[in-house]
């Protein structure tokens, strides 16, 4: 920010604030006042929930929040919702304190945990509080984003520390929190401190609001011949936001210059997939696409470009949002709701304040606009009644166009009540699960009262707090049944210890360990049913599993019509066909065996699925498997799922329990992960290694370094070789002789070759088998040339002959350029 600032050597309040106001000068800072105004309360040992508009520099506030505590020698933490905050405001901190002085704490991590100043996730500053109770030395909290106080799932962990860390100064900051005075009130109660709230500032940056009638490309050249771009056209679907990319190709969006800023910028950029190839033609048009369904490589270059000014454009969702810093002039809504999971419903005010205060960002501009684009059917209304005119008659004849069917009504009286509406009240959502009460019970002391204080001494209405309390009852009674706990001389105790992060990352690796050892390693399936408990312990990746039952469920359909079953029949069979569950059957049944011995699980839910494995056993690239599933918008879910994946077989599987095989599929999945996007794997490394200088460097880049070559692992790209081949194995056995022209038809192999070479083989063989011993390594043999590699996949005949073969050359140079094997079929002949 300003470079590191210097701790004073006095605790006093005004020490400490001149010590702050004097870095902030130097780094060319002058205060609001509503800074000035926390930053006294906070100096002043105080609480403070600041909820200012976006861009009043909250950042700034929290640092100087944690300078106090530092001058007062005690120990302050950051928490944030995300991984990736908690991961940039770590290296901000380093940079204005110094690394020694700054630790984080992720649950795949730590690093320095025993520093001053610690950042982590909402979640890892709950399960202390809880472990450790009041007196867990943690003098001061800042809390970022504190709006998710209110979320459903999670708001549990925001709620936590601020009924157990009683001795604890807090600083709440987000930019849509509403009324919060029961909130200060009951923290003041709690710590014994005044609680100020900073409340209701102005905007440094002011806001405009227009409700648009005019059709929505009429709007948006209005707006970027009108200085009001860069423009976010926020849609509440992906899909919406990649249509809407699309139809602006043809207006003119950017200027020549910044089109050819662009091109030379992303010249480099490796454009791997096929959405990625659409997304270099809008970029190089002026337009952005940002969506959480991206690579992070992708919307990490949107996000760039637009940092430069380069894109007056982008079209997106409304996840633009947490820490995420890209100056927007503009956001145009296109619509007033949203689908939230269940219904589709108005978006209710903090909702539409936090889209809204995307626009204006200080530093950058000196006002920005909020446009709503009225519904369509509003549009195209008003346009007859204007072609109409005055004339009566006319007017008479127009047929007025209806709102579509389930349309969830909204207008410019929606926006109007969203403008002047202040953010609703956050709702508590506080839960009592088996982890957290035995971190309870971990903690020791009268933990009969230390549960019945957290259970109703919370912000629920007493209805909820007797729920949370039966429940607690009934988690109690199970770890008592399971030896977990004994309660002896009135003191409740566990039998077991439980490990440093217990909870807090990867909570069923335990029972995966355990499930590890139900497995034959003399199976032929081995080493991919290792994969497949691996995988029933990782969250679900829905789009992928939606499309898994899709297709599965299509499939089925059409072998039960083939089969006569009638209509009812087959949507009462359908019920029981979704995506593949391997190992289903043993992993429910050890799962439920292990549960009877440590009930804590039981808060987590185990998924088998098959996604690693099913690509695996499909051979396919990730291009490939994205295309076959049509996953081209969720394309960002599912690298994110290997790359967890990857990372999860690497920090679990023990080494004794890899098998060469699983080895090699290892491997071939973290090499598949680096050459799509090295960008999560890299975030991983740098968690665990951090290093601050590399990190603002790799920040101020557009084009990432390219991944190391392909060729340089050479255990992953034979599986590589080996899968492109066995792909076409699999072609072979099915006669899919289209689907392999396609694969081969460049290179020089088309449908015809194939068809020839496959009555030849089929002359000899009635079938090609697919089995393990197929895709064996034995069955691959490699000739390596100078950049080259000459390989023949032998065939698994029935009579176990293997006296056919398919021959192919290896390009290493290209295969490096490409991060994907480049290979070129020349036949398929008998040896």
């Amino acid at each position: 920010m300003n470079g590191l600032i210097a701790v004073p050597d006095s605790a006093e309040p005004d020490a400490v604030f001149d010590a702050f106001t004097a870095w902030a000068t130097a780094g060319g800072i002058t205060l609001y006042p509503a800074q000035e105004e926390s930053l006294i309360e906070v100096v002043s040992g105080n609480n403070i929930i600041l909820s200012t508009p976006t861009g009043t520099g909250k950042s700034l506030v929290a640092v100087g929040a944690h300078l106090t505590a530092l001058a007062r020698g005690e120990r302050s933490f950051y928490t944030a919702p995300i991984k990736a905050l908690v991961s940039e405001k770590f290296f901000a901190l380093v940079d204005t304190f110094g690394a020694e002085n700054v630790g984080m704490m992720t649950g795949d991590s730590a690093v320095n945990a025993d520093a001053p100043i610690i950042c982590c996730t909402a979640e890892i500053l709950a399960n202390l509080a809880l472990r450790r109770g009041p007196d867990a030395g943690i003098h001061q909290v800042v809390m970022d984003e504190f709006h998710y106080y209110g979320d459903p799932d999670r708001g549990w962990a925001w709620q936590v520390p601020l009924l157990i860390l009683e001795h604890t100064q807090f600083v709440l900051m987000s930019a849509t929190l509403g009324d919060v005075s029961a909130l200060a009130e009951d923290l003041t109660r709690r710590t014994g401190r005044d609680t100020a709230e900073v409340t209701g500032v102005e905007r440094p940056v002011p806001l405009s609001y227009h409700y648009e009638t005019a059709p929505i490309h009429e709007t948006i050249d209005e707006l970027l011949h009108t200085d009001r771009a860069p423009v976010y056209i926020v849609h509440f679907s992906q899909a919406q936001a990649m249509e809407r990319a699309q139809a602006l190709t043809s207006a003119k969006v950017a200027s020549r210059a910044q089109k050819e800023a662009i091109a030379e910028l992303v010249g480099p950029f490796r454009f791997s997939t096929g959405f990625g190839k659409t997304l270099s033609k809008l970029l190089r048009a002026g337009i952005g696409v940002h969506h959480a369904g991206m690579l992070p490589k992708y919307r990490r270059l949107v996000e760039q470009l637009a940092q430069r000014g380069l894109l007056p454009v982008i079209c997106g969702t409304d996840t633009l949002g947490v820490g995420i810093n890209v100056p927007i002039r503009t956001v145009l809504l296109t619509a007033l709701t949203k689908f939230d999971g269940t219904r589709m419903r108005q978006l209710n005010a903090r909702e539409f304040h936090q889209i809204a205060g995307r626009a204006g960002r200080a530093g950058f501009d000196t006002a920005g606009t909020v446009v709503v684009q009225a519904p369509e059917h509003e549009t195209l209304n008003l346009k007859a009644l204007e072609k109409a005119g005055d004339d009566p008659k006319k007017r008479r004849k127009i047929v007025r166009k209806k709102a579509p069917e389930g349309f969830v009504s909204w207008g410019r009286g929606s926006f109007d009540r969203l403008i002047a509406a202040q953010p609703e009240t956050l709702t508590s959502h506080m839960q009592m699960t088996s982890a957290m009460l035995i971190n309870l019970i971990a903690r020791g002391g009268d933990v009969f009262a230390t549960v019945r204080r957290l259970i109703f001494d919370n912000h629920e209405p007493v209805a909820r707090q007797r729920e949370l309390a039966r429940r607690a009852l009934a988690i109690y009674r199970t770890v008592v049944a399971a030896g977990i706990v004994v309660s002896e001389g009135g003191q409740i105790r566990l039998t077991v210890d439980l490990p440093a992060n217990f909870a807090l990352n990867q909570p069923l690796s335990p029972f995966a360990l355990a499930a590890f050892e139900l497995l034959d390693p003399e199976s032929s399936t081995y080493a991919l049913d290792m994969l497949s408990v691996l995988e029933a312990t990782l969250d679900s990746p829905r789009a992928v599993l939606n499309q898994q039952e899709h297709m599965a469920r299509g499939e089925a359909v059409a072998a039960m019509k083939a089969e006569g079953i009638e209509y009812e029949q087959r949507m009462e069979l359908l019920e029981n066909i979704t995506w593949p569950k391997p190992l289903e059957e043993l992993l429910e049944q050890s799962f439920e065996t292990f549960k009877a011995s440590q009930p804590w699980v039981a808060d987590f839910e185990l998924a088998p699925k098959s996604v690693v494995r099913d690509m695996y056993e499909r051979a396919m690239s990730f291009s490939e498997y994205v295309r076959f599933y049509q996953l081209a918008r969720s394309e960002g879910v599912v690298l994110r799922y290997l790359s967890d994946a990857y990372r999860t077989a690497r920090q679990m599987i023990p080494e004794h329990a890899r098998t060469p095989e699983l080895h090699d599929i290892i491997e071939w999945l973290g090499e598949l992960v680096r050459q799509v996007d090295s960008s999560l794997l890299d975030e991983w490394e740098e968690l665990n290694h951090p290093d601050a200088a590399e990190h603002d460097a790799r920040a101020d880049e557009v084009v990432p370094p390219a991944p190391r070559r392909l060729t340089a692992n050479a255990r992953a790209f034979r599986v590589l070789v080996r899968n492109e081949l066995f792909r076409r194995v699999q072609l072979a056995a099915l006669e899919k002789i289209d689907a392999l022209g396609d694969l081969d038809g460049d290179s020089g192999f088309g449908t015809d070759d194939w068809a020839g070479a496959l009555d030849a083989y089929f002359a000899d063989h009635d079938e090609i088998l697919t089995g393990g011993d197929a895709r064996s390594a034995d069955m691959l043999l490699i000739e390596e040339e100078t950049g080259s590699w000459r390989v023949r996949q032998i065939l698994d005949d029935p009579a176990g002959d293997h006296d056919w073969g398919i021959t192919a050359v290896v390009d290493l140079a290209a295969s490096d350029a490409a991060g994907e094997v480049a290979l070129a079929v020349t036949g398929l002949t008998r040896f």
